[in-house]
């Protein structure tokens, strides 16, 4: 699994190739830089032979080349950051955007089925997790390396004796580390997982807190939220504690290198005095340098290997929804064109889960231009009618057909351009009411959208709003919901689409109002093909035809007078209503 999340981790990094190229050759000079200056430390110690005999001249020599590498490296480390950002957060927001755009493409059974939050998580929390722990990791992995690298084959350059006793103590580090790296790959998942269940969690609470204050729900989903809590800091505190054991872990055996060196080189000292092949002071001094800056990459990479794992969890997580499989593509599909509104269902068979059955042989025929109701009963499967007709769910068996054509083979996008919705739950962007009013139809003049507004009976309470109809709106309860929902109600009278869909479309409007807005939709309504999902059985007696369900099946249909005559189920729902 993580060798197959690093590939697509660098299939991402492919198109800045030429940028990690320059990364990695900015990161070598900084290292080769950096390596420089211990042994021109050691060779400036060996100036300083003794009392009043001191190389002045060769000193600075060294101290002049000691700033230039200092100096080089600076830079090349400065622009090694900037480089490395830059690729960090363009692949953070490539990624976003994928994930963002696979949203759009995704069946609505994914999102049906995973809370809003957790969707949320993936593209905003761990991405942010996979960007700090990975990619910004990349630049401390390779410099690490390299400076690992590097050190060796300078130290065996020098005196491969004492390099032979750093490579001997070498693996123990390595072996911690592994060991360890090994384990937190799980613990930083499940805290991803523990993360997203916590974010969905506080999202919907946030979403609704009316209705948490309103049923007195505030200690329970407190005590809900602690219990979430508590899941997450167990998973955070394993997982951040097992990887924070790598950094005292591999301190204790880089003093140990640094030890054995001191011991190995004071040795060697002594040994190889007034030879040939003396080991001074100096070689010394680089060699405890060199040890430092041998052993200080194994902490470096300790700890981004812990990170690494989060971030290799998280990368899973965000490619996982990226490669969550599509709706059908409509690449084949013919475009429906302007519709004349015959709509029809075929024997159709569906259900959300296969274990249990909703809709079975469903059969029904709406003439162009004709008004259907539909009622029945909650959870009859009034809703998931109206998913079928704008295809947001595909049929199991059977077909949907607008004038003849199977709304399978025609482009989703031609499908539900010829219908209008008005829905009971209301939804407004963030933007100015004119912005809202011609998001169906952006190419309507400003008379139009007044008028439809008028229709809606909207335009009053908008030109009382403090900009009219440029005053910015949104989700921040500047709008009772009575005029949000008149403002969708002017949207779609506005965009006079050929087919209608009204799902309780007045139920959040006064008495009053409502019988204006009628008159509105009698208007609206004619000619068009019109499905009305209703509760308020007065809303629906004009209806050309009226569909019962129950349990998944049309159990009557006619007009209002022909099913109140039959004394069947609507008699009884409509008695229900009116003869209390």
């Amino acid at each position: 699994m993580k060798s197959g999340t690093m590939k697509k981790i660098l299939h991402m990094l492919a198109p800045y190739t030429p940028l990690v190229v320059l990364a990695v050759f900015l990161a070598t000079v900084t290292v080769a830089a950096q390596l420089m200056i211990p042994y021109c430390v050691g060779r400036a110690v060996d100036k300083i032979v003794g009392a009043g005999n001191v190389d002045f001249g060769g000193l600075s020599k060294i101290f002049l080349m000691i700033g230039l590498l200092v100096a080089v490296a600076s830079g090349t480390e400065f622009a090694l950051s900037a480089v490395n950002n830059h690729v960090a957060f363009h692949v953070l927001a490539d990624m976003r955007e994928k994930c963002f755009k696979k949203l759009g493409k995704l069946p609505l059974k994914y999102l049906d089925g995973r809370a809003f939050g957790e969707v949320s998580s993936v593209i905003l929390s761990d991405a942010e997790q996979f960007s700090d722990g990975l990619l910004l990791g990349f630049t401390q992995l390779y410099t690490g390396l390299a400076t690992i690298v590097g050190v060796l084959i300078i130290m065996f350059v020098m005196r491969w004796e004492i390099a032979l006793v750093v490579v001997v103590l070498t693996p123990l580090s390595l072996f911690v580390a592994k060991l360890i790296a090994s384990r937190t790959y799980k613990m930083f998942q499940k805290q991803a997982v523990a993360r997203a269940e916590q974010t969905a969690f506080v999202d919907e609470t946030v979403a609704n807190l009316k209705v948490v204050k309103a049923y007195g729900r505030e200690r329970a989903n407190a005590e809900l939220f602690e219990e979430g809590n508590e899941k997450l800091r167990a998973a955070s505190l394993r997982a951040v504690f097992f990887s924070s054991t790598t950094n005292p872990v591999t301190r204790f055996i880089n003093a140990t290198v640094y030890a054995a060196v001191a011991f190995a080189g004071a040795l060697l000292a002594i040994a190889t005095a007034g030879t040939a092949a003396v080991f001074t002071v100096g070689d010394l001094t680089s060699f405890l340098a060199y040890s430092t800056e041998y052993t200080k990459p194994f902490n470096e990479i300790s700890e981004v290997a812990a990170e690494f794992q989060n971030a290799l969890a998280c990368a899973a997580r965000m490619f996982a929804l990226c490669e969550e499989e599509e709706e059908p593509s409509d690449e084949l599909c013919s475009d429906l064109g302007e519709a004349e509104g015959k709509v029809e269902l075929q024997n159709v068979f569906f259900s959300y889960d296969p274990d249990r059955p909703l809709i079975e042989g469903l059969s029904l025929e709406a003439a162009a231009g004709k008004r259907v109701a539909i009622v029945g009963p909650t959870g009859c499967g009034k809703t998931t009618l109206i998913n079928l007709l704008m295809r947001f769910y595909d049929v199991s068996d059977g077909k949907v057909t607008v004038d003849g054509k199977d709304i399978r083979t025609v482009t989703r996008h031609s499908l539900r351009e010829n219908y209008g919705m008005v829905l009971q739950d209301t939804w407004l962007k963030e933007g100015t009411v004119r912005e809202n009013l011609l998001f169906g139809a952006p190419e309507s003049s400003e008379e139009e959208m007044i008028a439809a507004a008028k229709a809606a009976h909207a335009h009053g309470f908008i030109t009382r709003l403090p900009q009219g109809y440029d005053t910015v709106i949104g989700n921040d309860g500047s709008l009772s919901e009575g005029q949000r929902q008149l403002l969708c109600i002017a949207r779609v009278m506005l965009h006079r689409p050929p087919m209608l869909i009204l799902d309780e479309a007045t139920s959040s409007i006064d008495t009053r109002t409502e019988l204006l807005v009628q008159d509105a939709f009698t208007d609206l309504m004619r000619g068009r093909t019109c499905f009305v999902v209703a509760h308020r059985l007065s809303t629906i007696r004009t209806a050309d035809l009226i569909l019962v369900m129950r349990a998944g099946h049309i159990v009557e249909q006619g007009t209002h007078q022909e099913l109140l005559s039959r004394g069947g189920f609507y008699a009884e729902l409509y008695a229900a209503q009116f003869e209390n």
